[in-house]
């Protein structure tokens, strides 16, 4: 019996020996949160790559499928039109002006509008989350609009405020605000009822429990909401460029639609998808820094 326990006692290390452990002790020893993030780490690579290989097999299937004839270069053009499409479009020689200023405006749209979303809809989400009176005046409006497409009050938008940059703006604004407000009323539940009786036990004011215990508790789904408006407000782009716009990709874009550049337009939409996709990864590590709590409960 004295022999059994001593065995499954773990042995001290002599004076100036270090202790090894096995990988198997060495998982073991790790809490599950532990466990957890070192099998994401170890997914991580081999996530990318199944990704890398996908979009060179579709970048593979394309390329054949336009050099054998498969499909006409009117409805697919082939890589290297789109490619010389781009460089003519970063020299000018589309639509009078570089691609830079086609990007630049673009990007002032999208980034003005979603500041101003983010600016009056979370403060909008919160109010109505924690207040039903504010949330029963405003609901109404919210989602009635909220599932229009925005060409359905593009009319509306221009004859009230004619085809300047406002328009512009504000068609992309009301397009962003919806998700955004919504996200945030929806975050205010995350907050539990002990989290803030106990505030207000330690003599917190209303204020003050808002921005220690609600507005944290409604970050991740805010940030969340953020990541929805900001792709919602790309894919309205197009649409808020069709109002007497000189320069900006989406226009670039309708333009070329109507001469059947169709190297033109896949250069465009390309162009368009990777600003998005910029804008995503630059939201997903700015939701990991402000709650890095998030999913690991």
């Amino acid at each position: 019996m004295r022999s059994a326990a001593t065995h499954a006692l773990p042995v001290p290390a002599a004076p100036g020996q270090t202790v090894t452990d096995t990988p198997d002790s060495a998982m073991r020893a790790l809490s599950p949160l532990g466990r957890r993030r070192a099998a994401m780490h170890g997914r991580a690579p081999k996530t990318l790559l199944i990704s890398l290989a996908t979009v060179a097999v579709a970048l593979a299937a394309w390329g054949v499928a336009t050099q054998t004839g498969l499909v006409k270069p009117l409805f697919l053009p082939r890589p290297e039109s789109v490619l010389k499409a781009f460089a003519d479009a970063v020299e000018g020689r589309i639509d009078g002006a570089p691609l830079l200023e086609h990007v630049a405006m673009s990007l002032v749209r999208v980034a003005g509008a979603f500041l101003l979303a983010a600016l009056i809809g979370i403060p909008v989400g919160l109010a109505t989350g924690l207040s039903p009176t504010l949330r029963a005046v405003l609901d109404p409006f919210i989602e009635f609009y909220r599932p229009l497409p925005p060409l359905a009050y593009l009319p509306l938008v221009i004859i009230w405020f004619g085809i300047g940059e406002t328009s512009k703006i504000l068609l992309i604004f009301l397009a962003c605000f919806a998700p955004v407000a919504l996200a945030a009323r929806a975050g205010v539940a995350a907050a539990s009822a002990d989290q803030i009786n106990a505030a207000r036990a330690l003599g917190a004011s209303r204020a003050q429990v808002v921005r220690h215990v609600v507005l944290p508790a409604a970050l991740p789904d805010i940030l969340v909401g953020l990541r929805i408006g900001m792709g919602v407000g790309w894919t309205t782009l197009v649409a808020a460029e069709m109002v007497a716009a000189s320069t900006g990709i989406g226009q670039m874009v309708l333009n070329a639609s109507n001469f059947l550049r169709t190297d033109i337009v896949i250069m465009g939409i390309l162009v368009i998808g990777a600003l998005a996709g910029a804008f995503e990864l630059g939201m997903r590590r700015l939701e990991r820094r402000l709650t890095p709590w998030k999913g690991k409960a």
